[in-house]
């Protein structure tokens, strides 16, 4: 059903509007002659999304949060329907850097999934041990408590992805043994059969190539390598070798 891997780009709080359409450009013009190119989603900021909307070419959108209300009197909030109506496709929940800096646990996770799922969008779900869960040989124990109980009724292998990111591997250059890799992705596909599956942490053009190789990732989710286009394109590249 998705023979292409794809390829998340998530901004985090980094970027201005010229800088975000800087970006989006660069990639538009290395894309240009590109045949056989991955499915690509960018997350930026929110506000960002209207303008990289009009901007994006054969590329998609994503938020990287959306409320677990529909609407109402939830002030700094944005719905899921918001996230729509500015162009997206995807949204990123369950990041751990939610999940810690903002204490969301996984029912609140599921309560947002479900109303991005309400509003059409994919929403990929993401997992991952900490550096002292893996220490105690907890990580699979984890990771399948936040699967249980981050995903709703809903969820199907057309409108989920589950992006597994070690929080220890997030952001410090550290990437787990492509064996650690794999355990936890065939741990995932046996609990989540169908779901697409997809790896985040300190990716980068240098082992993109190698973690595509690994049974049942489909892609990858990137952080600071996507605000480098020309690094990120590369990412991009490793992953049309996959296709």
């Amino acid at each position: 059903m998705h023979k292409n891997p794809i390829i998340i780009a998530n901004w985090k709080m980094n970027g201005l509007k010229a800088e975000g359409l800087e970006i989006i450009r660069a990639l538009g013009n290395y894309a240009r002659d590109q045949k056989n190119i991955s499915e690509i989603v960018i997350c930026p900021p929110f506000t960002l999304l209207f303008p990289i909307a009009a901007a994006l070419g054969d590329l998609k959108l994503g938020g990287q949060d959306c409320s677990a209300y529909e609407k109402g009197a939830h002030t700094g909030d944005i719905s899921a329907m918001m996230l729509k109506d500015a162009g997206c496709s995807h949204v990123i929940l369950g990041h751990s850097e939610r999940r810690q800096g903002h204490n969301e646990q996984n029912e609140m996770v599921r309560e947002k999934s479900s109303r991005a799922l309400e509003a059409g969008l994919t929403a990929i779900v993401c997992v991952g041990e900490t550096l002292e869960e893996r220490k105690q040989a907890r990580a699979l124990e984890v990771i399948g408590e936040q699967i249980l109980h981050s995903l709703p009724k809903i969820s199907s292998p057309a409108n989920v992805i589950i992006a597994y990111e070690p929080v220890w591997s997030i952001g410090t250059g550290l990437v787990p043994k492509d064996s650690d890799i794999a355990e936890v992705a065939e741990f995932i596909a046996r609990i989540a059969k169908g779901v697409r599956i997809i790896y985040g942490g300190s990716v980068k053009s240098g082992n993109a190539a190698e973690i595509l190789k690994l049974n049942h990732i489909a892609g990858l989710l990137v952080g600071g390598a996507s605000l480098d286009a020309g690094e990120f394109w590369r990412i991009i590249n490793s992953a049309n070798i996959h296709a």
